[in-house]
């Protein structure tokens, strides 16, 4: 419940930033059960070695299949940035969180997790999330950026161009405060969506 409050407030205040901590990964989670419950879920992947391609629960079963594809940089927004995990959540097609148990914590079920090689390069093969119009609900994807030797942070949602519910206030916000790249506008390729979103890494998180 405390995660889809906080999506829903993510949603009605969308330039608010949240910083959440913690560290490890499932794979070692008999030497983390003390810390598991309130860390961050950029670390319940269950691989070791991830790479920079995903795939989320649902990219099959959904009709509005979204390739998100971008670079990571460092902050000069020109090297590309190596080892950075990427996680991922949304809501499901419906605006709804899927919300599932896993040693007794809650999880969003459609998530995923990369991690760049040289090139800073990622994609996600996902799907475009729906409106929950009872929250007034945003369609959006929701990013959490772990660096080498940084505590992991949350970045700006991903928003969507054609989202009937972002208004023409909140896009003049985004422009003023010089963060209008976080609107997708996705392009029809073979069937499927295709949206580009670059991001730069802060210079100022440890």
């Amino acid at each position: 419940m405390k995660n889809f409050i906080l999506l829903c407030c993510i949603s009605l205040f969308i330039c608010n930033d949240i910083s959440i901590y913690g560290q490890g990964s499932l794979d070692n989670f008999e030497n983390l059960q003390d810390s598991y419950m309130e860390r961050s879920s950029i670390y319940d992947h269950k691989e070791l070695n991830l790479n920079n391609i995903d795939t989320i629960s649902g990219f099959d079963s959904n009709v509005n299949k979204l390739k998100l594809s971008g670079t990571i940089y460092k902050s000069d927004g020109v090297t590309p940035a190596k080892d950075v995990v990427l996680y991922i959540e949304q809501a499901d097609e419906n605006g709804d969180f899927d919300l599932r148990m896993l040693y007794n914590k809650r999880y969003i079920h459609n998530r995923g997790w990369i991690k760049t090689d040289s090139d800073g390069q990622y994609t996600f093969y996902t799907y475009v999330p729906g409106n929950d119009r009872r929250y007034n609900q945003l369609k959006q994807i929701f990013p959490i950026i772990k660096e080498p030797t940084k505590s992991e942070y949350n970045i700006a949602s991903f928003l969507f161009d054609e989202d009937p519910l972002l208004s023409k206030l909140c896009r003049k916000r985004m422009t003023k405060k010089g963060d209008p790249s976080r609107v997708l506008k996705l392009k029809k390729v073979d069937g499927i969506f295709v949206a580009q979103k670059d991001i730069i890494l802060y210079n100022d998180i440890y």
